[in-house]
């Protein structure tokens, strides 16, 4: 699995940050994934980040490695 955050989707409301601050910050403005966090899928509240993402811009999906 890996979260991903779509920035032309994003506007910035920074939610994902006071949900997950270890896995979510803010570059320039938008949400982003940590580096190397990218695959913490079941770090405390990442699922209710994605969920209550105002803007509907984080995704957690199977990675394209994932099953091969």
């Amino acid at each position: 699995m890996r979260i991903s955050v779509d920035p032309e989707q994003c506007y910035g409301s920074g939610d994902c940050v006071h949900r997950a601050p270890a896995v979510f910050t803010q570059v320039d403005g938008l949400g982003a994934v940590i580096p190397g966090r990218e695959h913490d899928v079941d770090a405390p509240r990442v699922r209710e980040a994605a969920e209550g993402c105002p803007s509907a811009a984080i995704t957690i999906a199977l990675a394209e490695t994932e099953g091969l």
